[in-house]
Order: structure tokens, then C-alpha cells, then sequence
């Protein structure tokens, strides 16, 4: 690890055009201090600003970007009004983590390409230019959406993949003042060079997330993650799924998938599929099949076409079935029971 200063901002005004890296949590950055692959020179230590609350606003709910992950998993606004939030959460990282882990910084969170935490690696996300060492190695984690030659890398947070199904906002605080940018929209596709445009400019700070009212969203809503192991592992695919079901029929649908490209990936074409029929098995596997439409392996990753599919059809088939008064004892997981417990 390289020495670098230390300061610490006591209010937003301080905090925002400040030079230096942005300490929260420390969940991520500390480890890519540690590898070698962050070096700033100064950290602005932002843990005690005064954003660590979930309120009511507009309908729906307003979060802190210090707000620890682990509470929003057990705050009883977003375990009735937002399960999947809750699910996704629940099944990140360990509860050692999630203690610590803020929502500003699991939305920042950076990849866990292994190319890219390998300084020895060429990589144009860490040094724009150098190329993509992932290209022609290991991708069997790599992308299948919106990936260029430049870059093959996904994005691995499991709570914005449920953000991105609701709607959410992110809402941040400039020296150029206040903008909004959606959840869907906040992780930038690479471009041909690979990295694109980061998500904030220098001096900016993520506020808070904005939840808009879910309505009968709220109550089939689910999140289904497949990964190597049952706990502590990023996700090889995952899916949160939203219906509004009226009489039997679906008058509104969300669908978003994670680990299949650098950004959670709204899945558009699935939602416009369902939308005024029965959530029939034959519906459900037919929106399932068009989540993935435009997915192309990026090498040796084609099996995760199919078994996006498969965790989208399950998150859709759940969602279908209503979200159970209390998680799952195993949250998110394909092999959770749908038994409350």
C-alpha cells in the first residue's frame, strides 16, 4: 500500500469538490489499496456525514448513502414494500460486510474482473489504453450484454440489480449542484476503448437513493442469485422480478439481471411481454427466454445465456407466487425454499 493523506469531512459542504478518494465503509477501496490496484494519494474519510437515514418521501422511500447495508436489509418500510431490495442485500457479501458496507459505496463498488485487480494485467477500465486481458483468457464470469472489445467486465453488486427493478434514483451533489441519474443508467457501458464515461465527475458525491412508490409491486417481488457457493460469492447470474398482478392478470412487470453485463440490465423486452396476460408457466418461461435477447458469450461464458434464462424464470415464477411474510433462510438462493422459511 502507497502512503497517502488522510482527512476527514465533517459536513457535505466539505465533502463535495474535495480532492482525494472517497472513504466510507472501506469494504472495497481498502481492498484495492491493499492489491495495488487503488493508489490515491489522499483518502477523504466521509463516514460521519449526516446521510445515514431511510425516510418517507414522495410515496416511496429516500436512502442515505451512509446507510449501512444491513439495515436497509431489516427495515421494516423496505421488507413490506421492497422484498427483492431486502433479498438482494441479504444475499451479498457476509454479515461482517454488510455491517460495514454503506449504500453510496455498494453502488460504487468496482469490478471483480480478476483482470482488473491484477495490476500485472492490461486492462483499459484500470488504464485506459492498455487493452483487456480478460479478451481470450478466463470468462466464464465475464459478460454476455453490451461488452465491447474493450472491455468484458460486470458489474458485481447484488442490491442494484434490485434498485435497477424498482426504479430507483441516485441522486448527487456537485460543485455544478444537484442531478438525478437513474439506477439503469447510472453504470456506464464500456465504449470500444472499454472504459467510458465514469459515473461522477471529479468532486461529486452520491447523497442518497431515491425508491419511488413500488404500488402492487409490492408484494411479488423477489430475488433469485446463482453462485459457486451457498454464501459470501458474487453472482454468477441473478434476477429481481416485480409483478402486479390484477384479477390474475399482470398490468405491470420489472425485470433486471445482474452478472451478465457491466451494468444491471433492465430487460425491457421481457416486461412489454407480460404485460395484460396471466402469469402462466408458458408466459413466464417466453419473457424468461426474450431477458436475454442480444446476449453473445464473450468466450468460453456461452452457459451463461441459458442459465439467465433459467434465473429469470425462476424470479418471475416466485414473484408470481408472492413474496412470503419472512425471507427465506437462505435469501436470493436458487436453493432457497419458497416456505417462508
Amino acid at each position: 500500500m502507497n502512503r497517502f493523506d488522510y482527512i476527514r469531512a465533517e459536513t457535505l459542504g466539505a465533502a463535495v469538490g474535495a480532492e482525494g478518494a472517497f472513504l466510507a465503509g472501506g469494504t472495497n477501496l481498502l481492498d484495492l489499496m491493499k492489491i495495488g490496484v487503488a493508489t490515491p494519494e489522499r483518502l477523504v474519510d466521509i463516514s460521519h456525514l449526516p446521510l445515514d437515514r431511510i425516510e418517507e418521501s414522495g410515496g416511496g422511500l429516500r436512502i442515505g448513502a451512509m446507510v449501512r447495508n444491513s439495515d436497509i436489509a431489516r427495515d421494516a418500510q423496505v421488507l413490506a414494500r421492497y422484498p427483492a431490495l431486502a433479498e438482494a442485500l441479504l444475499s451479498g457479501a457476509s454479515a461482517q460486510l454488510r455491517n460495514a458496507a454503506t449504500t453510496g459505496g455498494n453502488v460504487m463498488q468496482a469490478t471483480r474482473c480478476s483482470y482488473f485487480q491484477d495490476p500485472l494485467s492490461p486492462c483499459n477500465r484500470r488504464e485506459p489504453g492498455s487493452g483487456c486481458g480478460a479478451l481470450g483468457g478466463v470468462t466464464r464470469n465475464h459478460a454476455v450484454l453490451g461488452w465491447t472489445e474493450g472491455c468484458i467486465a460486470v458489474h458485481p453488486s447484488d442490491m442494484c440489480v434490485a434498485l435497477a427493478a424498482y426504479d430507483a434514483v441516485v441522486e448527487i451533489t456537485g460543485p455544478g449542484g444537484l442531478r438525478e441519474v437513474a439506477m439503469e443508467e447510472f453504470h456506464p457501458l464500456p465504449d470500444a476503448e472499454g472504459a467510458g464515461t465514469p459515473p461522477l465527475m471529479p468532486g461529486e458525491i452520491i447523497t442518497h437513493i431515491r425508491l419511488p412508490d413500488p404500488g402492487p409491486l409490492a408484494r411479488h417481488a423477489r430475488y433469485v442469485k446463482l453462485r459457486e457457493r451457498t454464501s459470501f460469492a458474487f453472482a454468477i447470474v441473478s434476477a429481481a422480478a416485480a409483478l402486479a398482478i390484477e384479477d390474475g392478470t399482470i398490468t405491470e412487470a420489472r425485470l433486471a439481471l445482474g452478472g451478465v453485463a457491466a451494468r444491471p440490465w433492465r430487460c425491457r423486452k421481457a416486461e412489454a411481454a407480460l404485460k395484460g396476460l396471466p402469469a402462466t408457466p408458458e408466459n413466464l418461461a417466453r419473457a424468461a427466454e426474450l431477458a436475454t435477447e442480444g446476449a453473445r458469450p464473450s468466450g468460453d461464458n456461452a452457459a451463461k445465456i441459458p442459465l439467465a434464462q433459467r434465473i429469470a424464470l425462476r424470479a418471475l415464477d416466485r414473484a408470481a407466487a408472492g413474496t412470503p411474510d419472512r425471507l427465506p433462510a437462505l435469501p436470493a438462493s436458487v436453493f432457497a425454499g419458497d416456505d417462508n422459511g
